[in-house]
């Protein structure tokens, strides 16, 4: 088992910044991929970013690249999410995930479902 916990959520002004972490605790050895997913209100959860536990190699949906970072530091099991610019519709819940299965393909890096561990989520809510 994989423990997630994110923090770091809050309100900010549109073209403002705001950092999210999220711990990993348990097995976290057996981690292949941290994302970054988010859920709009009344919407479906959507991939937000992610990155390979071991090589760092990310990847962006193409509504925030350019805005946010994903980074890990492997030292203290944490990913971290700095978002920048940010847009009244990045108001969304943000979950951590963590993916275990190793495979470098767009479905696993993108999927909700190929996800094995979810944190409990961090509201980000941008005022225009």
């Amino acid at each position: 088992q994989v423990q997630l916990v994110e923090s770091g959520g809050g309100l900010v002004q549109a073209g403002g910044s705001l950092r999210l972490s999220c711990a990993a605790s348990g097995r976290t050895f057996t981690v292949y991929t941290m994302g970054w997913f988010r859920q709009p209100p009344g919407k479906e959860r959507e991939f937000v970013a992610a990155i390979r536990w071991m090589t760092g190699r990310t990847y962006y949906a193409d509504s925030v690249k350019g805005r946010f970072t994903i980074s890990r530091d492997n030292a203290k099991a944490m990913v971290v999410l700095q978002m920048t610019s940010v847009k009244p519709e990045d108001t969304a819940l943000y979950y951590c995930a963590a993916g275990t299965t190793y495979s470098d393909t767009t479905n696993y890096t993108t999927s909700t479902d190929k996800y094995a561990y979810w944190g409990q989520g961090t509201q980000v809510t941008v005022s225009s």
